[in-house]
């Protein structure tokens, strides 16, 4: 009986073991991948410092300039990326060749978490 114990305790053990592995492994691939809601935002956070707060503000508004107070935009992500690829009135550069897919959807990650209802 106590070999039959010792058996399904150690089934078990590594049965969490196992599980445990593969969940920390789900949750390093999200984080170096951004398929998680806050990697995304992190990175987009990241790309919008340094390609866009100098126009947009450090803050996602910029008084005194001819920018919109991005924390007040539509809850529109194709609007967004579609301004972000083709630029807007000839007043915001076309980004398409500059940022990648990726970094345009973690852009809106970032953006649309600020967004004021």
């Amino acid at each position: 009986m106590l070999k039959l114990i010792s058996h399904k305790t150690a089934a078990m053990i590594a049965a969490v073991a196992v599980l445990s592995v593969a969940h920390a492994a789900t949750v390093r691939a999200d984080d170096t991948t951004g398929n998680s809601m806050q990697a995304q935002i992190d990175h987009g956070k990241s790309t919008y410092a340094s390609k866009c707060s100098h126009c947009h503000g450090p803050n996602l508004m910029n008084s005194g300039t001819v920018t919109p107070d991005l924390r007040a935009i539509p809850d529109d992500k194709t609007r967004f990326v579609t301004t972000v690829k083709n630029g807007k009135n000839n007043k915001m550069p076309p980004w398409a060749d500059i940022l990648s897919d990726d970094e345009i959807g973690n852009l809106w990650a970032f953006v649309s978490s600020r967004r004021k209802p």
